[in-house]
């Protein structure tokens, strides 16, 4: 069983083709374009690539395509890409207009090149369906929420990846076991041990930060939109639901505008007045003295610090800290930021394992620390295959 990951962004399309034969997993191929304008011929491209590898002999050989979804009115978990999901997905494109629009786009160019071939979406927002109530809510009027204004949470591929993989790397096979059936049972795989909490840090271009317990989400730093919860590159993170309408009137902006400069001019770029979206520059320029930058360092660090801090409180402490995504994995000045001055509660980094990580798994906490540190490298990729072929062993 062939299972091809199709990433589609506004203007490039990312692929990987894994390979589910005798119940192992594997990696096979894995390619991409970049400044795509036409979807069409470069998804020819990548059948073609993918037969020039040797990969496949023709599409016929592809058990599905898979897709990272992000968001769908009145849908989520792992499902078929029909007529009727493309219509939610289309409801909710305000919500991420980054990413809704060109997935529709790549996902109907896709039926019409593979046309006998299963469409599947895995939802951003599926680890968070069974998170409780209390901490997906906001405190608006009921027919506020009939419409979907409350927490979804997105990243949830990744932060899934992270719950089974923390819990096998600290001996928690049951655990991962629950995490990896939740999508079919709905968290009912029973755990053997006691409880294990999880605070998992997805930091990179789109940050956020999810509580786990037990191999099931408890929320997450996301909210109703991908615009919400930490500062991201361009994205302005948590605002005050009165800030929008003061900037319309006062600065004389359309509300178009001001939407335009929340999302490509906030964020990180924002805050260092514009120097770079880039935390590496960044880190650059603040080693240079420019203090914006470092304001933009510091602003990151503290709203990660946060949501840690909220996290550890819903969850009565924390068993495995785990950093993830491009600067999670590759930055240990930002994770010794986040991580300082919090041997009280538990969490202590050895400064060389530290120094020294990038890019690979590894335990980066002291001997001291009560809580494992850890890097964990993400695979998204991987849980849209596996969910995409467990949709397609259920429906068979």
């Amino acid at each position: 069983m062939k299972v091809l990951v199709a990433n589609i962004g506004s203007t490039s399309l990312k692929w990987r083709l894994f390979d589910f034969t005798n119940d192992g997993e594997r990696l096979v191929h894995k390619g991409g374009f970049e400044r795509v304008t036409d979807y069409t011929k470069a998804i020819e491209d990548c059948v073609t690539q993918l037969r020039d590898a040797g990969a496949i002999q023709s599409e016929r050989d592809l058990a599905a395509v898979a897709f990272k979804t992000v968001i769908a009115k009145g849908v989520t978990g792992c499902v078929r890409l029909d007529a009727e999901v493309l219509a939610a997905m289309e409801a909710y494109n305000g919500l991420a207009p980054a990413h809704n629009p060109p997935y529709i786009t790549g996902i109907r160019s896709f039926r019409e090149r593979v046309p006998g071939v299963p469409l599947i979406g895995l939802f951003e927002t599926a680890f968070y369906q069974y998170a409780p109530e209390a901490m997906m809510r906001y405190g608006v009027p009921d027919a506020w929420h009939d419409i979907g204004v409350r927490r979804w949470g997105f990243h949830g591929a990744s932060h899934k990846y992270i719950a089974e993989r923390s819990a096998q790397l600290l001996g928690r096979d049951d655990v991962a076991q629950r995490a990896q059936n939740l999508y079919r049972d709905g968290g009912a795989t029973t755990v053997q041990g006691g409880s294990f909490r999880v605070i998992s840090c997805h930091l990179g271009g789109s940050s956020s930060i999810t509580g786990i317990l037990n191999g099931v989400a408890i929320g997450n730093s996301l909210g109703m939109s991908p615009q919400s919860g930490l500062p991201h590159n361009n994205r302005v993170g948590d605002l005050d639901a009165e800030a929008l309408p003061y900037a319309v009137k006062t600065l004389g902006l359309t509300l178009e505008e001001a939407q335009r400069q929340l999302s490509k001019e906030g964020g990180l770029k924002g805050l260092s007045g514009g120097v770079s979206n880039d935390v590496r520059d960044l880190q650059e320029a603040a080693q240079k003295g420019n203090p914006k930058a470092r304001l933009a360092i510091d602003v990151l660090v503290s709203e990660a610090r946060r949501w840690i801090g909220n996290y550890l409180v819903q969850l009565n402490g924390v068993d495995a800290l785990v950093f993830t995504a491009g600067i999670g994995e590759n930055r240990p000045e930002i994770r010794a930021g986040i991580c300082a001055q919090l041997d009280q509660l538990g969490i202590e980094l050895d400064s060389q394992i530290n120094a020294a990580t990038r890019a690979t798994e590894a335990v980066i906490s002291s001997d001291r620390s009560r809580v494992k540190v850890l890097v964990i490298p993400t695979n998204e990729e991987l849980v849209v295959a596996r969910e995409a072929r467990r949709l397609l062993g259920a429906s068979t």
